[in-house]
């Protein structure tokens, strides 16, 4: 009944966007995928070390030039080849650039910027287990959308992030000038109508970044509206369980301690740790020695085991944690609410090697509702910056991209923007 609902909701948007693409047409979206949420190719090259036997012939068949599939490949599942995934994926802080860098010997490419081919599916033989935004592009385009001509992608490299002014940070943006472009080709092609930017998880934060880092004529001239999902603008508590301790995002069979140390070495990652202005003095993470608070990341880093992060976290992450400023662009967030979310986390004598007993509170699963809510509250005085707040209850952080409800509510959303230019005509 719930299917047969939503169906019939989105023909009768369909029927009256056909009334507004008649008059104005529809804004161009584009669609900014989360951490993880888009394909990753690599090859290896002369200066590549492998970490075992495995890792030498692994995997047996690949593409032309030696590229083979990095993100999401199936192979993490099975223990020997988890190592090699780890190992690939890994990322270097060189002090001396002030810059990540790739493990020696492994090239990445990101696949088909530009287009909605490389977020739908994580590994497209695999479409069942690993879709991401197909649902979400396949009703966007119920309602009059169609991909290449007012839909599009922006698939990056999500290891990487953005550094505070005056770090370099090559990679995250070149992201950011190459987001900006096709913005700019986005609304050229639509007749110079201003583009919707929608977000997942991480991509909103590069999206609030790259408003920020353009003059207010050029948001005003090319952005039309920003739609933000499950974005976690303060972290979240899950990011100090994947420093401490691995996690794997729920996939089975995976060991957590073997792919921690790539996770600790991610910068975007780095990026989501707990924020202080949104998290406060509360104990975040407990042992039988110390607690620690989103203000104590510094020391949390040491305690376990990755001082080696702190100098990047402390120079070029935790300055940029900082800069949630309003872009003075209408901003809508859509949330997912009352799912239990880590809130407080309980190691024993065992230390880090293991995983903790958690206390939950209210989120998405993944991201806390403080940090869901932050803008809220960063942003309460803020005269000029109009900003909205769509709560579903029930809806987990991956979720509102497959759910019915939460797709409904997120095309009627982009539905009601684009009808507010026929009501101001």
């Amino acid at each position: 009944m719930k299917r047969l609902m939503f169906k019939l909701g989105i023909l009768c948007m369909s029927m009256m966007f056909y009334v507004c693409q008649a008059t104005s047409n529809l804004h161009p979206v584009i669609l900014v995928p989360g951490n993880g949420g888009n394909q990753l190719e690599a090859r290896l090259t002369r200066g590549y070390k492998p970490s075992s036997l495995f890792c030498h012939w692994y995997p047996i068949l690949k593409q032309k030039g030696g590229w083979f599939r990095q993100w999401f490949d199936p192979g993490v599942l099975l223990a020997p080849f988890t190592q090699c995934f780890a190992d690939r994926m890994m990322l270097f802080y060189d002090k001396d650039l002030d810059d990540y860098r790739n493990a020696p010997g492994i090239e990445t490419r990101v696949l088909h910027f530009g287009s909605t081919q490389s977020l739908l599916y994580l590994d497209p033989s695999l479409k069942r287990a690993t879709a991401y935004m197909a649902p979400l592009v396949e009703s966007l385009e119920e309602i009059g959308y169609v991909s290449g001509e007012t839909l599009f992608g922006a698939p990056y490299d999500f290891r990487y992030g953005l550094a505070a002014e005056g770090h370099p940070s090559k990679v995250g943006s070149k992201f950011l000038l190459d987001l900006k472009d096709l913005v700019e080709k986005a609304s050229r092609d639509n007749g110079g109508k201003p583009v919707i930017i929608v977000s997942h998880s991480l991509g909103g934060l590069f999206a609030l970044q790259l408003l920020n880092k353009n003059p207010i004529s050029w948001r005003k001239k090319y952005i039309k509206h920003f739609v933000a999902l499950s974005t976690p603008w303060g972290g979240t508590v899950v990011q100090m369980v994947t420093f401490a301790s691995g996690y794997t995002l729920g996939v089975p069979f995976v060991d957590p301690l073997l792919v921690r140390e790539e996770q600790r070495t991610s910068e975007s990652n780095t990026w989501l740790l707990p924020n202080a202005k949104v998290f406060g003095e509360r104990k975040l993470v407990i042992t039988p020695d110390a607690t620690y608070s989103a203000h104590e990341i510094t020391r949390f880093l040491n305690d376990i085991g990755f001082s080696r992060g702190v100098y990047p976290y402390t120079t070029r992450i935790l300055p940029l944690m900082e800069q949630l400023i309003a872009p003075e662009v209408p901003i809508t967030c859509i949330i997912g609410s009352d799912v239990r979310t880590p809130e407080t986390l309980f190691y024993g004598e065992n230390g880090f090697d293991e995983q903790p007993d958690v206390v939950y509170g209210d989120g998405d699963g993944t991201v806390n509702m403080a940090s869901l809510l932050a803008l809220e509250k960063l942003w309460a005085e803020e005269k000029h910056q109009p900003l909205k707040v769509i709560r579903i209850g029930g809806i987990s952080h991956t979720s509102i991209l497959q759910n019915d409800s939460a797709l409904a509510e997120i095309t009627g959303e982009i539905y009601s923007i684009n009808s507010r230019v026929v009501s101001s005509a």
